[in-house]
């Protein structure tokens, strides 16, 4: 099915138990997770052949993300080790009205201080077929800005399909900062991937009639932005999640996609518990990724949705869930039986 690569930063997450808030905390649960690592996890659980790249510091830290990676079979051949520290963040999990909170503590990450001369793009990008990077790594630095758009350049002059995850975060740029970076690497995208948010923030498209607080979402309203980001982007594939957030742990889940001029809506799930959010847009993306591979269209999109659907019933941030589970649900079967 090809190579597949993706680009950005690993984390350690520290999340309090339960829906304990941070006060409360007397120990933190430990997981692995960042977006474009979160995508190469569920692509190889999907069967790809799929690479992540990144630089971790050179000590036990460092081996714990990279034996994290491993042990889910993402291909870790062009990890560069070295640099000051692994990235982390903190994790409060919200419930009912009482939203979840996210503390970063990643400034001078081995990636975010990366260079250029720690990859060797040319071997990482020798017969890659699909490259998806985020957002959120050229927000993290200048360095990574320039690892990205050099990655991004190297991707193109091979031929592959580039995606991106807008992925705006407020607590890293503001969105003047991040359209100054994001638009002109616009030029280098094939699909892209998008909630309503990211669109305004990332690129200054802001549909209509859209209020994901009160649960109210116009379907016309994306239509209108997705075509005029067409247009001024010219990318192929355009796609949102459509999240209707009743409360921090029940929302309803579709998505809006367009291909070749067609607009595809998946069906609509309610998800109650979500177990887990964090890495609910990062299992979209890799979805997406494997529909457009190997589906038509309104498959492509189904399985996506699905994907995704499920990743909010798992903790942790990687959705380690198989092609065949998401299948299932995309056919119908949504009653969480026991299965003997």
């Amino acid at each position: 099915m090809g190579k597949i690569v993706t680009l950005g930063e690993i984390m350690l997450r520290l999340s309090t138990p339960g829906q304990l808030r941070f006060t409360q905390a007397h120990q933190f649960d430990i997981h692995y997770g960042g977006g474009e690592a979160n995508v190469a996890v569920s692509l190889a659980q999907f069967g790809h052949d799929a690479h992540f790249v990144t630089k971790l510091p050179k000590n036990e830290m460092g081996d714990a993300a990279l034996h994290a990676l491993k042990s889910f079979s993402v291909n870790t051949n062009f990890i560069a080790r070295g640099g000051n520290r692994l990235g982390i963040y903190f994790l409060e999990t919200g419930a009912s009205m009482r939203p979840s909170k996210v503390i970063y503590d990643r400034t001078n990450s081995s990636i975010a201080e990366a260079d250029l001369a720690d990859f060797n793009l040319d071997e990482i990008f020798k017969d890659c077929t699909w490259f998806h990077w985020s957002g959120i790594t050229p927000a993290i630095s200048k360095k990574a800005q320039v690892l990205i758009k050099a990655a991004c350049q190297k991707a193109k002059e091979v031929g592959a399909t580039i995606s991106v995850d807008l992925n705006y975060r407020k607590k890293l740029w503001t969105p003047k900062e991040a359209q100054e970076v994001m638009i002109p690497l616009m030029s280098y995208v094939d699909v892209c991937i998008g909630n309503e948010e990211d669109a305004e923030l990332v690129l200054g498209f802001k549909p209509k009639h859209v209020d994901i607080s009160k649960g109210e979402l116009s379907l016309d309203s994306y239509q209108t932005i997705f075509k005029e980001m067409k247009e001024v982007f010219g990318f192929k594939v355009i796609a949102t999640t459509l999240r209707e957030s009743f409360s921090a742990t029940k929302n309803g889940w579709s998505a809006l996609l367009m291909h070749q001029d067609q607009f595809y809506v998946s069906k609509h799930y309610i998800i109650d518990p979500i177990i887990d959010r964090v890495g609910g847009g990062d299992s979209f993306s890799a979805g997406l990724i494997h529909g457009l591979l190997k589906m038509k269209p309104q498959d492509a999109i189904e399985f996506a949705v699905a994907a995704s659907a499920l990743k909010h019933t798992i903790s942790g941030d990687f959705n380690v869930v198989s092609e065949t589970e998401v299948i299932e649900l995309m056919n119908g079967d949504q009653s969480g039986r026991v299965q003997r």
